[in-house]
This record gives structure tokens, sequence and C-alpha cells, in this order.
């Protein structure tokens, strides 16, 4: 394979860049219309009976996508089996993609500990999303290479003493507000600048829509990482390469904040569709228990139902303090009048709660 070599070597500058960049009258009426959608979710999210009902869902999608973006291709059925059914054998595209999963959780963990993002917490991230300890690069040779033309369209720094001294400048950025530059501006400033320091030698991509989910939890316009963003990035993804470099090319910070702008109201307009939806389901099986299965009904079960589409037997006698008996008793009545399907699975059953499925999985 040839490699065609340009002009694409860039010594990147430090953070920030010229307010008058990126305060464009564009950027800001888009940056108001973007905050507003975020705002009307985080405040929804409070409204679900159980915010997990959302969560567990959200995070898995946004790791399905945020892969998908990579290549990395698996499916929501295989993800809840291998999630939920001892006896599933994951394939390595789907152990990939739940790992991106856990890398997320594991972040969000980390910023309601600490309370900040720095650069050991994104190496950490990085080796539970790449099962690794390689850390930040080390070695030359790394660059982006456009698959059809084989041409390198951008070689990212390469000097490790380089790479941490901008890493030190993105955490200083993350964590540290000496402008007013709105949070959800600086969140498509830093994540073109990770991308660019491009610091590991695998993982970047995800790496970086993790910090981004990230960023949002930790500017308050979230408590949860209920954001699925990598949806809209996956549906444009020619325009999210090419504005990426189009920053670097061209300075061309208008339209890639405007992008992640845009990307930030879509999206949080799509899980507030899905959380209304979520709320009307949730209400008629309440409905719908109640009057066909009095006997077993409580506010609890239903929950556990939607916390975890895919449900058996041990998950009630765990999270409701019932006994086995009792749990198999409410499981298989539930399936009676269609709430759940039942599948064999080896050994195990698994209830499905078809409905609620269908609604994530469309979302």
């Amino acid at each position: 394979m040839t490699i065609k070599l340009n002009k694409a070597y860039n010594n990147l500058p430090l953070l920030p860049p010229k307010q008058s960049w990126v305060e464009t009258i564009s950027i800001l009426k888009q940056e108001s219309k973007s905050a507003v959608a975020l705002a009307e979710l985080k405040g929804l999210t409070n409204t679900l009976p159980n915010p997990n009902i959302l969560i567990n869902a959200v995070i898995l999608k946004e790791a399905q996508a945020s892969s998908g973006i990579e290549n990395v291709i698996t499916t929501q059925d295989k993800l809840y089996q291998a999630l939920y059914a001892k006896s599933a054998k994951p394939d390595g595209a789907t152990k990939e993609v739940l790992r991106y999963r856990e890398a997320l959780l594991l972040g969000t963990r980390l910023i309601k500990e600490r309370g900040f993002l720095n650069t050991n917490g994104i190496i950490a991230i990085q080796n539970e999303l790449e099962e690794n300890n390689a850390g930040l690069r080390k070695l030359p040779g790394t660059a982006l290479i456009n698959d059809l033309t084989n041409e390198v369209i951008y070689t990212p720094p390469d000097n490790f003493d380089t790479i941490n001294h901008l890493m030190k400048n993105l955490e200083d950025y993350l964590n540290e507000d000496k402008d007013d530059v709105s949070p959800l501006i600086k969140l498509a400033i830093q994540h073109y600048q990770f991308e660019s320091i491009h610091p590991f030698y695998d993982g970047n991509g995800r790496t970086g829509r993790i910090i981004n989910i990230l960023y949002l939890i930790y500017k308050g316009l979230l408590n949860e990482p209920v954001l699925y963003l990598s949806s809209y990035i996956i549906q444009n993804k020619g325009d999210y390469y090419r504005l990426l470099q189009e920053v670097r090319t061209k300075n061309n910070w208008e339209e890639w904040i405007l992008y992640m702008l845009k990307g930030t109201e879509q999206t949080a307009q799509n899980t507030i569709e899905q959380i209304n939806k979520i709320n009307q389901l949730f209400s008629e099986t309440q409905n719908l228990v109640q009057e066909k299965l009095p006997r077993i009904y409580s506010k609890d079960l239903i929950e556990q139902l939607f916390i975890h589409p895919y449900t058996k037997i041990e998950y009630l006698v765990n999270n409701l303090g019932i006994e086995r008996k009792a749990a198999s008793r409410y499981l298989n009545s539930l399936d009676e009048i269609g709430i759940l399907k039942s599948q064999q699975k080896g050994k195990e059953v698994i209830y499905i709660n078809t409905k609620l499925y269908n609604l994530l999985k469309k979302g």
C-alpha cells in the first residue's frame, strides 16, 4: 500500500482559541437553543419513575453508536443477551461495545467522586476501553489516513513531552473557567482539541466521545449520561470528519461548533421524546397490571421491568427481596398477560419487556 503524504503535520496550538472565533452571532444563537433543549432534558429526566430506566438504555445505545463510528458493529439484541443471559457467548465486536459501556460508567463515577476531569482520569477511561495500560503515546509514527485515497490527512503531535503538555493544557481548559465562554461552546472546542492531540495509540475517537458526556455532567448540564450524542455523529459522519479537519486547515471554528451545538440540541430533543414515551408506557403498564394482576401489583415491581428490559427471576429476588417461587410466579403471570415475553436461553429463562425494548431500540 502506498501512502500519499501531504502538508498535514500540525503544530497544535494551545487552548483557548480567540474568543471572537468561537462566539459569532450564529454560534451564540444556536448555543441558546441547545442550552434550552439540554435544560429541558435534565429536568424531564427527573420525571421518570426511576432514572436508571433511561440511563441503562442510553448508555448501551451510546456505546453501540460510538463504536459503530469506528466500524465496530453489533446489535442491540446481542448486547442485551450478553448482559443478561449467562449462556450468551458474545462475539468480539459485542465485547468491545460492552467495554465502552464500562468505560463510560467508570468515567461517570470518577466525575461524581472527584468533581473534576484530569489526564489520569482520561487515561483510566481509555485503559478500561482498550483493556491495556499503554497510556499516552511515546512512539512517533501516528498518522490519520484517508481509507479511500491512502492520503495522510493529519499527523498529530508525536513527541511525548509535547503530548503531555497539550493534555495538561486541555485539563486546565476543562476544569478552569477563566473566561465566560458557554460550556456548550467549550464542549465543541475541547472535543476538537482532544481528537487533534490524539494522545493514545488506540481508542481516541471513543474516549473523546465519552469525555463529551462527562463534561456535560461535570458542568451540571446533565445529572446522568443520558445524551445519545453519538447517534448524531454517526448520522452525519462525513461532516464530523470534514469539519474537524477544516478547523486544522482553515481555522473554521464556526461550522465545527455549530455542528456540535446542533447535535446536542437534536439528540436532547430525541431523548425528551423518548422519556415522554417511556412515561406513557410505564403508566399503561401500571394500569394493566393493576387491572389484571392486582394481587402482585406494586410500583417497585413495574420499575424492575423497566430498569431491566431483559429480566429474570434472580433480579426480582435480589431487588425486591422476595422468594424465588414468588418471583417466578410474578414473571410467568406477566408473561401470560403479554407484558413480558419469555425466552429460553440455555438453562435459564429470560423475560423481555417487549414494548419497552422496541421503544428503546427505535430511540
